[in-house]
């Protein structure tokens, strides 16, 4: 094989791992656009008021969905519930919430902290190869230039006039070679930069941002010290009811027991009162009577 035929080979081969990279890259974000696209089109169905009721649906399907099932998991245990209690009243049953402030599925953590570009982007394929590819394209260049400058070197040959001449020319020729490998090279670099950051903005970037909204606006972020605080003044609330309504319950007992004195015992001692003043008084007329009928008597 002459040396001509070989004199293209860096090209073609700077050539290739450029298309071969460009078609890898678009692949691969195309695959990452096709799922961001599918969470997107779900969630977008979902309000903040629906998933007071529909959280369980919300949940299976991110579950189901090996792209962010995982995520979604760990993003799950830091979720707080509108959650009420039940308070006896009678017979009846009134629900209260637990806290003022949590009246939706919020959060404690921030959606951004899970759903992120390193774990819906980057983790999903080789995304550090993708961002080597400009170093590899770069670096072939000066690579080729001068191995084909050392093998054009090596080709001169000053033993005849002719030979010289000829080597001379075929010098030039290797020199030229070798500098258009480098400017392919840096100039393959430069337009799969532009590529890349397009296509990453576009079916990558974008579609995150969307994400990360959609979420935001499903899950109100609460700091997890708020929601403490929360319960502690609902707790202190709650007990302060208590003490207050145990301190009045000897005033309402006194009340009720007066209440009670006034209504029926009172009555019925006036009742007897009355009975024993007529009888005594009845008793006092039947002695009076019999002293005078004692007199009369005498007197015969």
């Amino acid at each position: 094989m002459d040396f001509k035929d070989l004199i293209d080979i860096p090209i073609f081969i700077v050539l290739i791992t450029f298309i071969v990279s460009v078609f890898y890259c678009v692949i691969k974000y195309f695959t990452v656009y096709k799922n961001l696209k599918i969470i997107i089109d779900y969630i977008s169905n979902f309000k903040k008021s629906d998933l007071n009721f529909r959280f369980k649906e919300f949940d299976e399907w991110m579950l189901s969905n090996p792209y962010v099932s995982s995520l979604w998991l760990e993003f799950k245990n830091t979720l707080v519930f509108s959650e009420s209690v039940a308070l006896k009243d009678g017979n009846d049953y009134e629900y209260q919430d637990v806290s003022a402030t949590v009246q939706n599925v919020q959060t404690t953590v921030e959606p951004l902290y899970f759903f992120n570009e390193e774990t819906l982007i980057i983790s999903k394929f080789n995304y550090k190869m993708c961002q080597a590819i400009p170093t590899i394209l770069t670096g072939c260049g000066p690579l080729f230039t001068f191995l084909k400058i050392a093998i054009a070197f090596g080709k001169i040959d000053f033993s005849s006039n002719e030979k010289t001449i000829e080597s001379l020319s075929g010098f030039m020729v290797n020199m030229q070679s070798a500098a258009l490998v480098s400017v392919i090279a840096v100039s393959s670099s430069l337009i799969y930069i532009v590529i890349e950051k397009i296509l990453y903005n576009v079916l990558c970037k974008e579609p995150l941002n969307k994400i990360q909204s959609i979420l935001g606006n499903l899950f109100a972020s609460i700091s997890s010290e708020k929601f403490l605080y929360e319960l502690l003044r609902e707790a202190k609330i709650q007990s302060n009811s208590s003490a207050n309504l145990i301190g009045k319950i000897p005033v309402q007992f006194k009340k009720a027991f007066n209440e009670t004195m006034m209504t029926s015992l009172v009555p019925y001692l006036e009742n007897l009162i009355y009975g024993l003043n007529q009888l005594n008084k009845q008793l006092k007329e039947n002695v009076k009577i019999q002293n005078d009928t004692d007199d009369v008597d005498n007197l015969f």
